[in-house]
């Protein structure tokens, strides 16, 4: 019988997993979880917006605005997604005595660059359902009061910046990660 202890815990676990498959799950989630905000905001503010379009026909055109912003979700989660693609690089090749500090530089960028794809995604889903539900109100008060567009509107931008929030953050959290010295 051999003397293997194998894991010994959670930590095991993870510092066995490679950072690169870290860095690239979290580049997935970052588009990821975008585009799924930017759906369900769609979802949300389009329903909305063609029961409205029952009643008073006139907001068709002008509420489509609020898709827009909507679909901008989305686009910020493919920025995001290709930032942090490019700080994903093969390592070079080193010698021997340098693999240790190698490993935990390529550590710190793997859960950089992945935290920094959840911070995003989750981020830009929490956006795309706000700006829905802000563009549904929009355009139900529109079709009631066509004075309320552009307070409900401007409401709306307000939303909309959550999503550019989590964009900041994300390229903070990931300016410093690098995979090679």
């Amino acid at each position: 019988m051999g003397t293997e202890v194998g894991y010994t815990g959670w930590g095991d676990l993870f510092y066995d997993i490679s950072p690169y498959a870290w860095a690239f799950v979290g580049a997935g989630l970052a588009i990821g979880l975008s585009v799924l905000g930017a759906a369900w905001g769609i979802f949300i503010t389009g329903s909305s917006l063609l029961g409205a379009a029952v009643r008073a026909p006139r907001i068709r055109s002008k509420n489509l605005i609020s898709i827009i912003f909507c679909e901008a979700v989305a686009i910020y989660g493919v920025i995001v997604s290709i930032i942090l693609q490019t700080k994903i690089e093969h390592p070079d090749e080193t010698d021997p005595t340098a693999l240790a500090s190698l490993k935990v530089m390529q550590m710190y960028a793997g859960y950089s660059v992945f935290w920094a794809g959840v911070c995003c995604g989750l981020g830009n889903l929490a956006c795309g359902v706000c700006v829905g539900i802000c563009g549904s109100g929009c355009a139900l008060a529109d079709a009631q009061n066509e004075s309320l567009f552009v307070k409900i509107l401007v409401i709306e931008i307000f939303a909309s910046a959550l999503g550019i929030f989590a964009i900041i953050v994300a390229i903070i959290g990931s300016t410093q990660a690098k995979f090679t010295s």
